[in-house]
């Protein structure tokens, strides 16, 4: 009975101290202003975010899609989550979802197998992707009129649109 008593506190005292050890030491992690900072987001675009703040992801329902082949028999399935700012913009970028899906849909079903199936054809996706979630605040899809208008006059400030990166949970084509 003593023998248990005994080895009962000793394992109290080493897991308080333990704890204390634990908690002493993110306490002191906080105070220097260096908690373990996150990886910094992937480069999908020329968009500045704060490397401090955690990103914030969307994810889009999975999308079954007839392909632009001949026969049309072939099909993608993709999974997409989209990578935005802030919450906030996560609640204004669900607002227009339902936009961006069909838009994304169109994208998708104007492409062949043979396109997504290379690794140039699923990042010329990811950009055009990119663009149209940037229709529905004020973007361009046109690549034309982007380029025409960087060269009649230099922005002073580049706008920011709220999804900053698009990543494919699922790629598959049948």
């Amino acid at each position: 009975m003593l023998i248990i008593i005994v080895a009962a506190v000793l394992v109290l005292v080493l897991g308080g101290g333990g704890a204390f050890f634990f908690i002493s030491k993110k306490n002191a992690a906080a105070e220097e202003g260096g908690e373990e900072a996150a990886p910094p987001p992937p480069k999908a675009a020329a968009v500045q975010v704060d490397p401090k703040a955690a990103p914030v992801y969307l994810p889009m329902d999975p999308m079954v899609v007839n392909l632009s082949d001949p026969g049309g028999e072939r099909v993608a399935q993709i999974g997409i989550t989209l990578e935005v700012i802030d919450a906030k913009a996560s609640d204004t970028v669900k607002a227009y979802l339902p936009t961006i899906r069909s838009s994304v849909l169109m994208l998708i079903s104007q492409r062949t197998a043979d396109e997504l199936l290379k690794a140039e054809g699923k990042e010329k996706l990811v950009e055009d992707i990119l663009k149209a979630t940037s229709v529905p605040f004020g973007g361009s899809m046109d690549d034309e009129e982007e380029s025409t208008a960087k060269k009649k006059k230099k922005r002073v400030a580049q706008v920011q649109y709220p999804v900053t990166g698009v990543l494919f949970s699922s790629f598959i084509v049948q």
